[in-house]
């Protein structure tokens, strides 16, 4: 009879969990496209002519919108949003130029009562000193993309205390009554500086997905 050595047999159990655990780590995640992520800018400055005198401003409403997001751990996802938020969008010439954001933290929800605690605590948001997060945006360019996408939107994402220049896909829409405007990325917890690993069998993933569904009326 063959024997199998210890050495093979550790080699096997060893692949074995490797690929448990890539399995185990395949999220909804994973399916967002990427932010780019960059040094935060400064906001353009604004100009006086004719188009934005007749600009219009459009105040987000909570009714129809949303502001979520997806975090992952080894065993499975987790999903959260914010219940107080308020922001702007500005509309020139029929174009959306501009959005502001901004969130009150101490709203953040999730699917788990006792992970909602920890994502307050000093681990992730650390909202007792990082109260709001916010969202200015630099550029709005029409740029056709996948999964209906119709522009690309870069700006300042700021959170914790800390601002970076995120650009990204949106599909936005444009009516006399107002803004409608959908996205779906990620980003790198890391760069805002949330680093809490999670417990060494069940560790978190860098990538949060955000996922957006704003209306401006």
């Amino acid at each position: 009879m063959r024997t199998i050595s210890t050495r093979t047999l550790v080699s096997a159990l060893t692949l074995t969990l490797a690929l448990t655990s890539v399995a185990a780590c395949k999220s909804e995640v994973d399916d967002k496209p990427k932010a780019k992520t960059e040094a935060a800018e400064k906001a353009p400055e604004k100009t006086d002519d004719k188009d934005a005198a007749a600009a219009k401003t459009y105040a987000l409403t909570t009714e129809g919108s949303s502001i979520g997001f997806i975090g992952a751990k080894m065993t499975g996802d987790h999903k959260g949003g914010f219940d107080k938020y308020e922001g702007s969008a500005t509309v020139e010439g029929g174009k959306l130029t501009a959005i502001s954001i901004t969130i009150e933290m101490d709203s953040m929800t999730s699917d788990a009562e006792d992970l909602t605690g920890h994502l307050k605590s000093p681990d992730f948001s650390d909202v007792a000193n990082n109260p709001k997060a916010s969202f200015t945006s630099l550029s709005i360019t029409e740029k056709p993309g996948e999964n209906g996408a119709t522009h690309e939107v870069a700006g300042n994402l700021e959170m914790k205390g800390k601002a970076n220049k995120v650009t990204f896909p949106a599909t936005i829409e444009v009516s006399d009554a107002g803004v409608h405007g959908k996205a779906e990325f990620s980003i790198n917890r890391k760069d805002w500086g949330i680093e809490y690993a999670g417990k060494p069998d069940d560790l978190i993933k860098d990538d949060v997905a955000l996922i957006l569904d704003l209306n401006f009326k």
